[in-house]
């Protein structure tokens, strides 16, 4: 791992993101009627796409906008510039992170399934996506500092009507969480502080899911060979949870092996926290199961799609021969590649590539996360399953120091569905995890590490509990899952028998 380019200037990043930056200060005051010092943000677009396909449109827009005579063709316009700075941002750190660890990139091996099918689908309720970019578009007037409940309100009969069909769900779960986020921010002049990457990033991202066909369901293939897990990266709603399983995929033809990943979400109640995700989950997925016992899976036409999302289906999969995680990490994981990201997944703070650090030292040091960094969730706020902390002890980071450089452990994201813990990161000799892009840094997300105890490799994984446990701590916060699941059902029956 040549860990001392993690540390190197990526040329035209800074550039790329300061542009983004300036559009996304003009959104804190809106478009309406941009103050003088707000025009640098439209105009910065327009200069950086400069050469590119959209630099015409992205111009007039620009030139409109800061005149205070843009409309919805405008703004969507200064949203695709935006995404494309994004996600030229993401490919050029992807780019990087190959090198570091050596890997084939995605480009240097066959684009997606072979066998993958066109993704083309007709457009749904075009008048739905008319009125969610209505109301996007008076966002983008109005600005962050002048929402209130009337301007944010405006968005509950479109989600109202987007949820009762299937193929609007992902655009309205995103219109849902933001506009969520925003009414509990309401009235924006009182805020302190404006979360302005984020919200950006959201209003982009739905505004250009209201188009034709950008919504539309991902071309698919099928994969027949070996699941090698890696592990689980788990992420938490106050209503919802999902758990997302990183692994090898060596296909039974002799292909080469591929980085794939495999989901699966479930609606929650707020009670149920810690180890008891995983009784929601466990019954959709059956690889949660393998992946607490240490297990490959053998697949036999499970649906992939072109972006290595395996469509997990359990009629497709049957438990193969135990495989340790390590020794994926040490032989797999190096020659595995993964696959193209969809245009609108091209966004830095979405990278997470599984890497396999060893050899370093690890100390703490002083100093916390930032507060506005780069995470973008297309569902508003997220929380990553972490563990509660202690009075000072986030002002405290762990960092490895691989040959000399510099790399900060994520431990904000180490769920508490597990028995990893940051201790269990200081105490180790090798960390298997998630290299992400995050407030200008790349930072190392733990899925499971390697230490010692009394003379012997003892491995810790994030992911351990997820098909049932013996251990003292899980056993524990399984069972207190359980009663208030079993409280929980029993109130809705006699709701349901009133």
């Amino acid at each position: 791992m040549r860990a001392d380019l993690l540390l190197d200037d990526v040329d035209g990043l800074d550039e790329a993101l300061a542009a983004v930056d300036r559009f996304d200060a003009s959104l804190v005051g809106g478009l309406l009627r941009p103050q003088p010092g707000q025009a640098d943000g439209p105009a910065g677009l327009a200069v950086a796409v400069a050469g590119t396909p959209l630099a015409a449109r992205v111009a007039e827009a620009a030139e409109k906008t800061v005149a205070g005579a843009g409309d919805e063709e405008h703004f969507v316009a200064l949203a695709a510039a935006r995404t494309a700075l994004l996600g030229a941002a993401h490919d050029a750190l992807v780019l990087r992170v190959d090198e570091v660890v050596g890997r084939p990139a995605a480009d240097d091996v066959a684009d997606g399934p072979a066998d993958a099918g066109a993704a083309g689908a007709p457009a749904h309720a075009p008048n739905l996506m008319v009125a969610a970019r209505s109301w996007l578009c008076d966002l983008a007037r109005a600005g962050w500092r002048s929402i209130d409940h009337d301007l944010v309100g405006g968005a509950a009969p479109v989600v109202s009507a987007m949820l009762a069909d299937p193929a609007q769900r992902r655009l309205a779960t995103l219109l849902d969480g933001f506009a969520a986020e925003l009414a509990a921010c309401c009235p924006g002049a009182a805020l302190e502080r404006v979360p302005v990457r984020r919200w950006a990033d959201l209003w982009s991202r739905a505004l250009l899911l209201t188009l034709p066909g950008a919504a539309s369901a991902p071309a698919t293939g099928s994969a027949t060979g070996r699941l090698l897990p890696l592990g689980v990266d788990v992420h938490e709603h106050p209503t919802a949870v999902q758990a997302q399983v990183h692994a090898v995929f060596e296909p039974a033809d002799g292909g080469a092996p591929r980085l794939v990943r495999a989901s699966v979400s479930a609606p929650k109640p707020d009670t149920v926290v810690g180890a008891g995700l995983w009784q929601l989950l466990r019954p959709h997925m059956s690889l949660l199961a393998a992946v607490g016992e240490g297990c490959s899976m053998e697949l036999a036409g499970m649906p992939v799609t072109a972006e290595g999302d395996l469509l997990w289906d359990d009629a497709c999969a049957r438990p193969g021969a135990e495989a340790d995680v390590f020794a994926t990490a040490r032989v797999a994981l190096p020659a595995a590649a993964g696959y193209a990201v969809a245009p609108l997944d091209r966004h830095p703070a979405r990278i997470a590539v599984p890497v396999l650090v060893e050899g370093y030292r690890v100390r703490e040091e002083a100093g916390g996360r930032g507060e506005d960094g780069e995470r973008e969730e297309a569902g508003g706020r997220e929380e990553h399953g972490g563990r509660e902390e202690a009075d000072g002890e986030r002002d405290t980071v762990v960092v490895l120091d691989v040959a000399g450089c510099r790399l900060r452990v994520d431990t904000d994201r180490v769920p508490a569905a597990g028995p990893l813990t940051a201790k269990a990161v200081t105490a180790s000799g090798a960390c298997l995890g998630l290299l992400r892009w995050d407030a200008g840094e790349f930072l190392l997300q733990p899925l499971a590490v390697e230490r010692t105890s009394r003379g012997k490799s003892v491995a810790v994984h994030a992911g351990a509990w997820a098909g049932g446990t013996t251990d003292k701590a899980g056993a524990r916060a399984e069972k207190a899952a359980t009663d208030a699941v079993k409280v929980l059902r029993e109130r809705a029956g006699k709701l349901l028998r009133k």
